[in-house]
């Protein structure tokens, strides 16, 4: 009853995340080791970027845990795990100036950053419902309780795409920061891509995996309407 062809394409997507997992993990492993030509550290960097874009009042605090690394847009702070925030690597220069360039998208007004800020709350509410819905709505049989799980899945989904051009901007603004700034020398270029190309292809899969399920459920609920028609 719970398995369904989509489910091929879902699997897929979900070992493609596992993979991308362990590729951001070995490819900060690896860029870990290498020094940066200029020495400085990850809170250097930040600190660097966002004073020289004008942003002197967010500060940038060290967090526990690996790759926890994020900007808050709240409370408007970068924080940096402490492995990038004290490391003088490829790979820890690279993190931070990527949470910077969202600091940066932040004080712009890029839209589509704007826009998942304005969904976060609602996709925590929708992301928590809508899988008792798809089960109660198959265990029960009842394709209305399926139609109102989709309906807030969608926004779940919508918020996983939306996510993806934030992204991969903000690792775009990375790069030509620490070229413009003179942190990032040409052949550094090849392990700053590495380390960012790495972590968006997480999102990538994560935004597949969230699509493919969507789309099974759309799949489900069509078929029993039209059964129920028939």
């Amino acid at each position: 009853m719970f398995f369904h062809p989509m489910d091929f394409l879902i699997l897929l997507a979900l070992g493609i995340s596992i993979w991308a997992q362990f590729r951001v993990k070995g490819n900060f492993k690896k860029w870990s080791d290498v020094p940066t030509r200029t020495g400085l550290s990850g809170f250097e960097t930040a600190r660097r970027l966002l004073d020289s874009n004008g942003l002197h009042h967010v500060p940038v605090e060290p967090v526990r845990g690996m790759l926890s690394d994020h900007y808050d847009p709240v409370q408007r702070v970068v924080r940096l795990s402490e492995a990038v925030y004290y490391g003088r690597s490829i790979a820890s220069v690279s993190v931070a100036s990527h949470e910077v360039g969202h600091a940066i998208q932040h004080k712009e007004s890029y839209k589509a950053l704007v826009f998942r800020h304005k969904l976060f709350p609602v996709t925590n509410l929708a992301s928590g419902i809508a899988p008792f819905l798809f089960i109660g709505g198959m265990l029960l049989q009842q394709l209305s309780l399926i139609g109102i799980g989709i309906i807030f899945f969608s926004v779940a989904v919508a918020f996983q795409l939306i996510t993806l051009p934030v992204e991969f901007d903000a690792s775009n603004r990375a790069r030509n920061l620490m070229i413009s700034d003179g942190i990032l020398y040409n052949e550094e270029e090849k392990g700053v891509k590495k380390v960012l190309n790495a972590a968006a292809l997480t999102y990538v899969a994560g935004a597949l995996m969230a699509l493919f399920e969507l789309i099974k459920f759309i799949m489900i609920f069509v078929q029993g309407s039209q059964s129920e028609e028939g």
